[in-house]
């Protein structure tokens, strides 16, 4: 018998109210966050969710969580509705937002997480042997009697991510999660949530600007703009949708000037970094054999890699595309 979707979202329709002016004369316009998002989440699948700022992720993410109340539409998480069954619904979830701490910033770490234990109503050895795991595997021990205050964002961020987890969530909703990180903290956080959906099945939302993160981790992308869902599934189906282009990398010692167009016939020079050269070529129209054996005729190669462009680069066309228009009537009145 076919598992339920543990997280459902049917027709969501959020609208806020905002000001503008001046101080002396202002006006509010009404603007529509969601309009009429529909979604379903398998346990344990981890799934990214991305769009451009003032998409709706964040909004979406706050009624999942409970934060928010939707104008309408139906969501059901792990068979409750968030906002109507708050107490029972939160001790089931973990939240992380990227630009907001549920730490207190004046205490240690460590008493932190003893208050988080009396909220969630945790049992001391269940709190202890959690949290005994979580440091080990965040590497967070060494300033666990810090004020938070004092930590540095990747320390913070692997803080908020214990935190999150201490009453064991049987989901993870992630807003921004690496924001303003630096490269080992945004490895360590990646490989902590990979290995906590792996090992422990915790279902995760992952909502981020950046696509590594996505590639890293997202089985499936949620893209919406405007406050629609604009495409639901596997992240090689936006690629797909987008571009069938490769990108062909090769290093010759004599750099652009090598790259002759009898040489790079069906490819266009993208970029040249010095004696690195790259170009892009439709592998449907060019296959990447006869591309490197052209070029191979005319130049010398040191090295050479195929890659796909990068995800920053299919989001951005995405945006930048027509919208699909509806279906031809054929003419009929």
């Amino acid at each position: 018998m076919p598992q339920a979707p543990q997280i459902t979202v049917e027709n969501l329709v959020k609208h806020f109210t905002i000001s503008e002016g001046g101080f002396l004369r202002r006006t509010s316009k009404t603007v529509k966050a969601l309009d009429g998002i529909s979604l379903s989440i398998e346990p344990g699948e981890v799934v990214g969710y991305i769009g451009p700022n003032g998409a709706g992720k964040s909004t979406t993410v706050k009624i999942l969580s409970g934060i928010l109340v939707p104008d309408s539409g139906n969501v059901t998480v792990n068979g409750r509705t968030p906002w109507r069954e708050r107490q029972a619904h939160v001790a089931k979830i973990g939240v992380v937002f990227g630009q907001r701490s549920q730490l207190w910033w004046d205490l240690p770490v460590v008493e932190s997480f003893a208050l988080l234990r009396e909220i969630y109503d945790v049992s001391k050895a269940q709190h202890a042997q959690t949290q005994a795991e979580l440091v080990e595997k965040l590497d967070i021990g060494s300033f666990l009697t810090t004020p938070v205050r004092q930590l540095s964002l990747g320390q913070r961020m692997r803080c908020e991510l214990v935190a999150s987890l201490l009453h064991r969530p049987e989901i993870l909703f992630l807003d921004e999660p690496t924001i303003g990180l630096d490269a080992i903290s945004k490895l360590a956080v990646r490989e902590f949530v990979g290995r906590l959906a792996r090992e422990h099945g915790v279902t995760v939302l992952l909502t981020t600007h950046d696509m590594d993160d996505i590639e890293a981790l997202c089985s499936r992308v949620l893209v919406i703009g405007g406050g629609k869902i604009l495409l639901d599934g596997p992240l090689e189906a936006l690629r797909q949708q987008v571009t069938k282009e490769r990108w062909l990398v090769i290093d010759t010692p004599h750099g652009i000037s090598a790259v002759t167009p009898s040489a790079s016939e069906g490819a266009e020079i993208l970029k040249v970094e010095g004696e690195r050269v790259t170009l892009r070529f439709d592998p449907e129209k060019t296959p990447v054999a006869t591309l490197i054996a052209q070029l191979s005729e005319h130049l010398e190669i040191r090295d050479l890699f195929v890659q796909n462009p990068p995800i920053e680069e299919i989001i951005a066309r995405f945006y930048q595309a027509p919208p699909p228009q509806p279906p031809s009537d054929g003419g009929a009145k």
